[in-house]
């Protein structure tokens, strides 16, 4: 078996938690929807919204439809960013021993441009990572090859030394069809308890191992 050298991480359900109930009613308030309603529109355009094809306004005015107004976009932009902002320090927490044990870590997200430019300006947050792969940039979205690509080409390692998780089959298919081992990530516990031969908190001896 291939060491694993770096840890690729998806964004949205791994790094951070898929928004509760809380969350998804304070936007759907500020849309004037129902909240199932509000969640079936707001996933319909959504990989056009992460290839980089559709502005803010444009993707919005797609989920509100006649009831869209400009002047209501920045709320709605704000709430959708709120909907991704609670984060698992668990994870970064294991980021860092990863990091201290010697794995180069990366980000590899399908995110529109206003989440991205949101994580890029906040304080630290990028400093966990060697390498961040967002869709819009590149204008493709997991599962295509490219995204992958660039993710392991950005981590500097081969296709097989690198160990990519994500909460979503599909794209789990899709780094295993390059070559790179995946894991479908769930929880943090069950991922934990796994282990996977990596450092983890409660795997100290192979920690002190790899250092």
């Amino acid at each position: 078996m291939i060491p694993v050298r770096a840890v690729i991480f998806d964004f949205g359900g791994v790094l951070c938690f898929h928004p509760d109930e809380a969350r998804w009613s304070r936007i759907a308030e500020t849309a004037g929807m129902p909240v199932s309603e509000f969640m079936s529109a707001f996933w319909a355009n959504r990989i056009s919204y992460d290839a980089g094809q559709l502005e803010p306004a444009g993707y919005w005015r797609g989920v509100l439809g006649p009831a869209f107004h400009e002047s209501k976009l920045p709320e709605l932009v704000r709430g959708e960013i709120e909907l991704w902002n609670r984060y698992d320090q668990r994870v970064f927490d294991w980021i860092g021993q990863l990091r201290r044990a010697g794995f180069r870590t990366a980000i590899l997200s399908n995110l529109p441009r206003v989440l991205g430019e949101e994580l890029r300006r906040t304080p630290g947050f990028l400093d966990h990572f060697d390498h961040v792969t967002f869709s819009y940039e590149l204008q493709k979205v997991k599962p295509e090859p490219g995204i992958y690509l660039d993710a392991i080409r950005g981590a500097g390692v081969e296709p097989s030394e690198a160990l990519f998780l994500d909460d979503r089959p599909d794209n789990v298919e899709g780094s295993i069809a390059v070559g790179m081992p995946a894991v479908l990530y769930s929880t943090w516990e069950n991922f934990s308890a796994a282990g996977y031969g990596l450092p983890v908190p409660g795997f100290a001896e192979d920690v002190a191992r790899r250092q």
